[in-house]
């Protein structure tokens, strides 16, 4: 066998990427496994986008390569979304730029700006994938704690005491995953001016602002934070295109375009007809997120009555399409008691670990799961 990349050895597979195998060995085997573990949206795109991917496959130059900085109406959608939504203003031409995902943002701008040896501030509990890249690129995460008692906020006044020279890049995700805390426009003052003092790049990673939240705030919305940060965006969850592979990256012309060196090497742009469907998502009626949270909401109740079954602690009011739940002090580990779940209930939930050492005592379900199943769910205790 041919030898891999050094830089193989620093990361694992992604844990779903195991876990699901898992999990669909069970099913293949006839287990009526219920699936609360994911956070892939099961409703369906709303019929204007679907129509528009419909005409566009018909359109001249439908199927021929694209702009790698996307379709001008798109760059000009996104534009005009974050300033009916967020208050942010920001040039189409060069402060917008399409991604394949806000996933492939996040490997886009960490070769970007990372050097091999620097570091990158990392939440504890966050997405898994912060770490993976930061470790695939040869920088050293430096993981930054959050904790109940602090609202998942992270302890700036303790970080600046530490030495930050090396430190070029801090994500940060609000509304946060896996836990659904929220930060408010003070907090995220905060901490813009934290990386302008330390000159470090700050990333926010939003793709959940719109769910279960009446009030979404963008990084981009406090005054000099385009000196210094990025926002991550996605159709994913606000509109139900996971499998679309669509996303953005907004801030500065500089450093957008220090990101699209990167990407203009990467692919070959985005699909005519994605983009298209794209605008139309974008272009939605207030109705929509509406109706959307109507259904994230009845859903959250029954996860609420399954927490409270498994005698867990919540705060009722998190935002995003998760519940993450603490487990009684007297369990065991979170793994053990997923698997526990697993195996015995039939039910999949992520365990906190996943995410960080400061997840462990917590569970996190996702609400893409039909009120039918999380019954269903909820009937096994019974």
């Amino acid at each position: 066998m041919i030898a891999t990349a050094d830089r193989l050895h620093t990361v694992e597979e992604y844990y779903f990427s195991k876990k699901l195998r898992e999990v669909r060995g069970l099913i293949g085997q006839g287990k009526p496994i219920i699936n609360m573990g994911i956070g892939s949206p099961d409703l369906l795109p709303s019929n204007k986008v679907l129509e528009a991917i419909t005409q566009a496959l018909s359109e001249p130059g439908a199927h021929q390569y694209q702009s790698y900085q996307g379709l001008p109406i798109l760059r000009e959608a996104i534009a005009t979304f974050y300033r009916s939504k967020f208050n942010v203003d920001v040039d189409p031409n060069n402060e917008v730029l399409p991604l394949m995902g806000s996933k492939e943002g996040i490997m886009h701008i960490s070769m970007a700006f990372l050097n091999e040896g620097d570091e990158v501030l990392v939440p504890n509990p966050g997405y898994p994938t912060y770490t993976s890249v930061t470790k695939l690129l040869g920088a050293v995460p430096r993981y930054y704690h959050l904790c109940s008692d602090k609202g998942w906020f992270p302890d700036l006044q303790t970080l600046e005491k530490q030495d930050l020279s090396k430190v070029k890049i801090m994500w940060i995700n609000y509304p946060h995953m896996p836990t659904g805390a929220l930060a408010n426009k003070e907090q995220l003052e905060e901490l813009v001016n934290f990386a302008l003092r330390n000159e470090i790049l700050l990333v926010n990673d939003n793709p959940y602002g719109f769910i279960l939240n009446s009030k979404p705030l963008s990084i981009l919305s406090v005054a000099g934070a385009k000196e210094v940060a990025l926002e991550l965006n996605s159709l994913s969850k606000t509109f139900n295109m996971a499998g679309w592979r669509v996303g953005m990256v907004i801030g500065s012309a500089a450093n957008l375009n220090a990101v699209l060196k990167v990407k203009s090497n990467m692919d070959s742009g985005m699909f005519y007809g994605v983009q298209k469907g794209a605008v139309a998502a974008l272009k939605s009626a207030d109705s929509w997120f509406t109706q959307l949270n109507k259904v994230y909401a009845s859903r959250r109740i029954l996860v609420h009555e399954l927490a409270d079954i498994l005698n867990c602690s919540y705060d009722p009011n998190a935002a995003g399409m998760f519940v993450w739940a603490k487990l009684p002090t007297n369990h065991v580990s979170a793994e053990d008691f997923i698997d526990t779940l697993l195996h015995e209930k039939d039910i999949f939930i992520a365990p906190g670990t996943i995410f960080g050492s400061n997840g462990e005592g917590y569970i996190r379900f996702s609400l893409c799961v039909t009120e039918e199943k999380i019954k269903e769910a909820i009937e096994r205790f019974k």
